[in-house]
């Protein structure tokens, strides 16, 4: 079995335009990782004052407007280039649609489903964003996911298909490219807005509760890195802020997303550390992992990190219980490997360092 992982920049990349938060907003954050600083964010941007979702309706004016007055909607917009169609607001809103470009709806970007219908987060404008109504109705309650082959397209690009994405198979729908960040900002927000108060949330393929399962996290700090904060981004958290009060701390700070979910992603105080066997270390291109007993191909999750705590590029070949890493396409320095096997407390790992 052949797993090539997506690739990422191992350089961060830097918005020169971000997001201005009031003077110590994050003050209480200072100097945390891991779950102390999700929940010093989350201690930060709870209590957040709620809109009605009839009121989505007036908010996305503000929250969601392109430079030409139209709906901004990532399922149908072609950044840098024109769009199959677009919506005017208030004229175009939803009622009943029959394919695309009729009219545009509000869209759970965390279908709702999977908190059970539940308030707040029911009409939290940090998740919710004007979409087509057919496209949105396409995408249904399906987890975000990288798709090869689309059993059906939008007239942007967005896919629904069976997922490529290392850890899960089941049907996914994919953003397009230009908006995999924004989606992964907004997750990374209700992961930590809702921390420790998703009591009754169903989950999902995606996530157990408000936290993100070992396949999805590792997506979506992929999808961040290569879809840094825009000034889309920008201008929609300070509207957001107007409205709601409080702020998405992601596109504020994209670093907190690594420092909470990095290298040390998906290890609970409960869950134990143990470490892989690999040979030959250092290596100058290739190296190989010896697998625990319990480990299957299908169903667990195997990742290559930076020295930064981001997913890299590397072909990882396994035959019975070995695991060849091939690197060649890696600078020399320390890369860590992770593997995490479903219902287990137990994550195996080993440091590796390429010649």
């Amino acid at each position: 079995m052949r797993i090539t992982l997506l690739s990422l920049l191992l350089t961060v990349l830097f918005v020169t335009t971000k997001a201005q938060p009031p003077a110590n907003y994050y003050n209480t954050a200072t100097g945390k990782i891991g779950t102390d600083l999700q929940q010093a964010l989350h201690d930060i941007i709870d209590n957040h004052t709620s809109v009605s979702y009839d009121q989505l309706w007036t908010s996305f004016k503000t929250t969601d407007k392109k430079s030409n007055g139209k709906v901004w909607d990532m399922y149908s917009d072609i950044p840098g280039g024109t769009p199959p169609y677009e919506f005017t607001f208030g004229t175009n809103q939803c009622g009943s649609y029959g394919g695309e470009s009729d009219c545009y709806n509000r869209e759970h970007s965390w279908p709702k489903s999977w908190f059970s219908d539940k308030t707040p987060m029911y009409s939290d404008l940090f998740h919710l964003v004007p979409t087509d109504g057919y496209v949105n109705n396409r995408r249904g309650n399906y987890p975000y996911g990288d798709v090869a082959s689309a059993t059906w397209t939008s007239l942007n690009g967005s896919k629904v298909g069976y997922c490529t994405t290392p850890g899960y198979s089941g049907i996914a729908f994919e953003p397009i490219d230009e908006y995999k960040g924004d989606f992964a900002r907004n997750y990374f927000y209700m992961a930590t807005r809702y921390y420790k108060e998703d009591n009754g949330w169903a989950g999902s393929a995606m996530t157990t509760g408000s936290q993100f399962k070992p396949w999805a996290r590792d997506m979506l700090l992929i999808w961040a890195q290569e879809d840094p904060v825009s000034e889309k981004e920008t201008a929609r958290n300070n509207a957001v802020y107007a409205i709601q009060h409080n702020r998405n701390p992601f596109i504020d700070h994209p670093e907190y997303a690594n420092m909470i979910w990095g290298t040390n992603a998906g290890i609970t105080d409960e869950q134990s550390q143990v470490a892989l066997q690999v040979y030959p270390n250092p290596a100058a291109e290739n190296c190989t992992v010896t697998l625990p007993p319990e480990f299957t191909q299908q169903n667990n999750t195997f990742v290559v990190y930076s020295s930064t705590g981001l997913p890299v590029s590397a072909t990882v070949t396994i035959t019975g219980d070995k695991a060849n890493l091939n690197l060649e396409r890696l600078p020399a320095g320390f890369y860590l490997v992770k593997l995490s096997l479903p219902n287990s407390h137990t994550t195996y790992q080993a440091r590796i360092i390429k010649k």
